[in-house]
């Protein structure tokens, strides 16, 4: 691939990363059309139910669409969904060629949208820029070849790697910046996670603030416009209906089956009732019912406990630490409440990003796949 592909797939990624909070549950996708070297028309994928990015560019574009190349950041769909196919799309206007950034994870599409635009004499070209791509859609990803969304917990801790006091309390250990990078991370999120611990002891409402994201108008606007689910996971439905959680807005319970949940029903809210003959519940069964659901991001902010069993589990694949600098000392909370015996049982993390956000310091890591 040339510079001048590079350049304007790069444009079309660029595109496609303003519709970071709001496309749930669709991907994000840019689309940019060149035509003689000059690009004749570009747009990104707003929100479910609206036109796709390819839609958007091509109206930009007009007549001049014909003949064009198509920069596109997924491999435009070929099935009728809540909008028409790109692919015919693209064909009826006359593009000569597409480049997309990555094959479609859905099985729906799977190369089809490709393979149709092949078929009938497009030149198609797929992989640019691809890694870039995925970083982009995970969760869509995750849920399309996992059969679970992708998942982020956020912790923030002292220097000293505590979480809270002994009482509990710990508002505030980091600063207002760390806070602020957390709304964003809520925003961008299909759902948010909590446990009956933390929403109890903090009165947690888990909900997005628009004076604290620190977005333009356009990507405030948008973030509000759709705001991520809050499910409080609650075996024994210790939290009441009156909680601030569920005053916040209607909210998920994730419980046992059997138990008396009409109260939270009656109030509005949605009841996901999981079966398990162990005392807590199954996370994995959860997050398959998650996918099920159409989630493709999940963030875990909850306490030692529910953070410690979602990292014992395998099912944490990204950490977001928030390291303040600060002393608890030794009677504070731990990161988490995740007994290993062995130096050797402990997981290898790779860092991902490192980077101070105000006085604090933010380390994102994956599971390292060594």
């Amino acid at each position: 691939m040339s510079l001048s592909d590079h350049a304007a797939m790069a444009r079309a990624l660029k595109l496609a990363r303003r519709g970071l909070y709001s496309t749930h549950p669709n991907p994000r996708v840019g689309c940019v059309l060149v035509r003689d070297g000059t690009v004749v028309g570009e747009g990104w994928h707003v929100r479910a139910g609206e036109p796709h990015a390819e839609v958007h560019a091509l109206r930009a574009a007009g007549e001049q669409a014909r003949g064009a190349t198509a920069y596109v950041t997924l491999e435009p769909c070929s099935h009728h969904g809540r909008t028409g196919p790109c692919a015919d799309a693209l064909l009826a206007a006359g593009v000569s060629r597409v480049v997309a950034a990555m094959q479609d994870p859905n099985p729906q599409v799977a190369g089809q949208g490709l393979a149709r635009l092949r078929a009938v004499g497009v030149q198609v070209e797929s992989g640019l820029l691809e890694a870039e791509a995925r970083e982009l859609n995970l969760g869509f990803i995750s849920r399309m070849e996992r059969g679970r969304p992708f998942v982020r917990a956020k912790l923030g801790m002292s220097l000293d790697g505590r979480t809270a006091m002994a009482s509990g309390e710990s508002q505030w250990i980091t600063g207002p910046q760390a806070r602020q990078a957390v709304q964003r991370l809520r925003a961008q999120s299909s759902l948010i996670i909590s446990g009956a611990d933390t929403v109890l002891v903090d009165q947690a409402r888990l909900t997005v603030r628009a004076a604290e994201l620190g977005l333009d108008e356009e990507q405030t606007e948008l973030a509000l416009s759709r705001s991520p689910q809050r499910l409080l996971i609650d075996s024994r439905l210790r939290v009441p209906v009156n909680a601030p959680f569920y005053q916040a807005g209607p909210a998920w319970l994730a419980c046992k089956a059997g138990q008396d949940a009409s109260a939270y029903r009656a109030a509005g809210h949605t009841v996901l009732e999981c079966t398990d003959s162990r005392p807590h519940i199954d996370l994995h069964a959860l997050l398959a019912q998650l996918a099920a659901l159409q989630i493709n991001e999940v963030l875990v902010e909850a306490g030692p406990r529910l953070a410690g069993a979602f990292a014992a589990a395998g099912l944490v694949d990204e950490f977001w630490l928030f390291q303040a600098p600060v002393l608890l000392g030794s009677s504070a909370r731990p990161l988490l409440d995740w007994p290993l015996e062995r130096l050797a049982d402990g997981p290898r993390l790779t860092v991902i990003e490192r980077r101070m956000v105000g006085n604090d310091q933010l380390l994102i890591a994956r599971p390292s796949k060594e």
